[in-house]
């Protein structure tokens, strides 16, 4: 995870080493996720999520940016279907939705420059990227405030890791499909402006949030939920 001052080290030792070649390829692959209901989680997490997740991919792209648009270069990053939808982890959905709509306004700014912006959606790898570890019901109401605790019961809690968990345990475990996409994105005469990498049903899935009326599918993941 890049920060401000590593930023400005890295171009110019970018400039001093590849000036004769240029730069041409930037990958935003920075991510952590976490599992809980809005109310559950502290602002001081929200802000952290949104610093490594949405700030720390815009900070390098702008750092580069003069670099990308010297030599007609690429810009690729790593978004995920949960963009679409959020089950149980509404803050990695935030962040990767806000990811998608800088993408678009980018990819439309660079195509003048000769630029292309490349987005990697995909679907479910945590067994593989390790991004989510299981998660703890006890854990997670220890760490709930008072008031939170008055609403919810450590049986709900429970419930909840036990679903997300599941759905953890589902995950693909090797990731060659998505490097390829990223190889892809970088390397082909036409690249596409998404990749999405993801099961047949999970496809399905952002299909019918990209379709269907928003009360639709708040009644289907509500009731998906529900069970």
């Amino acid at each position: 995870i890049f920060h401000t001052q590593d930023i400005m080290l890295s171009e110019r030792c970018l400039l001093r080493h590849f000036s004769s070649t240029g730069f041409w390829g930037l990958v935003n692959n920075a991510g952590i996720s976490t599992f809980g209901e809005t109310g559950w989680l502290s602002m001081e997490k929200y802000e952290k999520f949104a610093d490594v997740n949405l700030l720390g991919s815009i900070r390098t792209t702008l750092a580069f940016l003069p670099l990308l648009r010297k030599y007609k270069g690429r810009i690729v990053f790593m978004s995920s279907i949960i963009a679409y939808f959020t089950l149980g982890n509404g803050i990695y959905s935030m962040t990767k939705a806000a990811i998608e709509k800088f993408c678009d306004a980018l990819r439309l700014e660079m195509k003048k420059f000769g630029v292309q912006v490349c987005i990697i959606q995909p679907g479910n790898y945590a067994r593989f990227t390790k991004i989510q570890p299981p998660v703890s019901a006890e854990e997670i109401w220890n760490e709930l405030s008072d008031e939170e605790k008055a609403v919810y019961n450590k049986e709900y809690v429970q419930e909840w890791a036990n679903f997300f968990n599941s759905i953890l345990s589902e995950g693909s475990t090797s990731g060659n499909e998505v490097v390829d996409a990223m190889v892809d994105a970088l390397m082909s005469p036409a690249p596409k402006a998404r990749y999405m990498v993801a099961k047949l049903k999970e496809k399905v899935l952002v299909f019918m949030c990209a379709l269907f009326p928003t009360v639709v599918m708040d009644s289907v993941l509500s009731y998906g939920l529900s069970k």
